[in-house]
């Protein structure tokens, strides 16, 4: 058989529908890498005479052992519309199950460094170094290669309402499981999902639904960030405001108390009658943070230095910057406060996204995605906070004030890859905005959000494009 070129146009315009791929006795993932000049076809090559005696076992007679095979660039695999893992049943378990995993060849994402080559060391659900992998006394490991693709931590959403049709205010323990589900599909390792403005009896019901559940599939429920009620009627954006309450440090511990402690956010309008006060009793306890306020400067400079850290959605539901009224956001500015950003290309326009990572620094940007329940499915009609929505695209808007944006329609995910690839974000600053800055705010940071030692094994394996191509969950593959 001559080595011959096959056509690629048609495989470009028309990928592989099915892709197998063979996953080795070592763990390593085998496919036919040709080399540099045919990296855009599919050709059939001479094998090595290395891998003929290889084969040869499997045969009966020498003369029936293959000599060629079809091969093709990892691009082209990767634009297969199906890729298929075929593994012997030890090598499977061992990579699906857990145990001792090595990664390596990857360009592993680092807070205070960026990316760095190097190996990621798990045992069990956890990250680890390598003193302590040399000392896990187990002699059996999976090795997996990811040369050419970038490994950054499971992302963690401090303010999001729901997706896959149902909403975190539900308050049903199949929403929580559905909404966990859906997230960790699309690389959130972690969920603070947000409450919207209901009475008291209807948020202590979803602060107990939350207490209620159990971790151990989907991303974990590690907190919840309460949105409403104590808001400004003024700025109420999509949130219902026959609910609308004055800030109450004591309704707050009640409902604390029925999330068993799950509360790690209070939004609060500062210009309400005892924000102050309540600002005061809250923040030792809890992330405060400035949302749906008509507030001016020093209304705001006042709650900063009262205890408020934190900004929900920068620049919505809020006054602008105007030089001679400068507002909430030049407040948190100079206070030094974390600030949620919605980078979905419909909240916030890119100049204003680049702007503010120039502005506060990527140390102190927490990307969030603020989708609700129709994340996920086809346009048409939803809900939220018991208003209808209208949500065509990524817009959802209320439907009887379709100039009213009511939350995304996009997932974290989404949200980071359009801020690196259409508003010019650098990767490093995104991933830290969206993983490691939302877990640090909240204080889950020694478990999510980084790959150090000590957090949970929670990894997306990404290309240029910042597509997923392989996912780590607390130490098993998910393929």
């Amino acid at each position: 058989m001559k080595q011959q070129a096959l056509s690629c146009a048609e495989r470009k315009e028309d990928p592989i529908d099915l892709q197998l791929l063979g996953i080795g006795l070592d763990g390593h993932i085998g496919f036919n890498e040709p080399g540099e000049g045919l990296t855009t076809g599919t050709y059939c090559v001479k094998l090595h005479e290395s891998t003929i005696q290889a084969n040869a076992r499997f045969f009966d007679r020498p003369e029936d052992v293959p000599a060629y095979a079809y091969t093709m660039g990892m691009k082209a695999i990767m634009q297969a519309r199906k890729i298929i893992l075929v593994a012997t049943i030890q090598e499977m378990r061992k990579a699906a199950v857990g145990g001792n995993m090595k990664i390596i060849n990857a360009d592993v994402f680092q807070n205070d460094h960026g990316f760095v080559r190097q190996d990621i060391l798990i045992h069990g659900e956890y990250l680890v170094d390598a003193a302590d992998y040399g000392n896990t006394g187990r002699s059996e490991e999976c090795v997996l290669n990811y040369g050419g693709l970038k490994a950054i931590p499971m992302l963690v959403d401090i303010h999001f309402h729901g997706c896959d049709g149902v909403d975190f205010c539900d308050g049903t323990q199949e929403a929580i499981q559905r909404i966990a589900d859906f997230e960790l599909s699309k690389g959130i390792g972690a969920i603070c999902p947000a409450t919207m403005t209901y009475g008291e009896e209807k948020l202590a019901g979803i602060a107990r639904a939350a207490a209620q559940h159990q971790n151990g599939r989907g991303a974990d429920l590690v907190g919840i960030n309460m949105e409403g009620p104590f808001i400004s009627s003024k700025m109420k954006g999509a949130q219902n405001g026959a609910y609308i309450h004055k800030p109450d440090a004591e309704m707050f511990a009640r409902l604390q108390k029925a999330a068993n402690g799950l509360f790690k956010l209070c939004d609060i309008a500062p210009e309400k009658e005892g924000a102050l006060a309540c600002i005061e009793k809250l923040s030792p306890h809890t992330v405060v943070s400035l949302a749906h306020t008509a507030c001016d400067y020093e209304t705001a400079q006042k709650a900063f230095a009262a205890g408020a850290s934190h900004m929900t959605h920068l620049y919505n539901a809020m006054p602008g910057i105007h030089h001679r009224m400068p507002g909430p956001v030049a407040a948190a500015w100079e206070a030094g406060a974390d600030v949620e950003l919605i980078a979905d290309g419909i909240h916030v326009h890119p100049a204003v996204v680049r702007m503010t990572f120039q502005l506060f620094g990527d140390d102190r940007v927490i990307l969030i995605s603020d989708s609700m329940e129709a994340t996920g499915l086809p346009d048409g009609q939803y809900s939220l906070g018991g208003q209808d929505v209208t949500v065509a695209g990524n817009r959802a808007v209320l439907t009887k004030s379709p100039d009213t944006i009511a939350g995304s329609a996009t997932n974290l995910m989404d949200c980071l890859r359009t801020a690196v690839l259409s508003m010019n974000i650098p990767l490093v600053s995104a991933v830290k905005a969206a993983a490691y800055n939302p877990a640090r705010c909240i204080g889950v940071a020694d478990r999510y959000g980084s790959l150090h030692a000590g957090c949970y094994a929670n990894i997306l394996f990404v290309d240029d494009e910042l597509h997923i191509r392989h996912m780590i969950h607390k130490g098993k593959s998910l393929f």
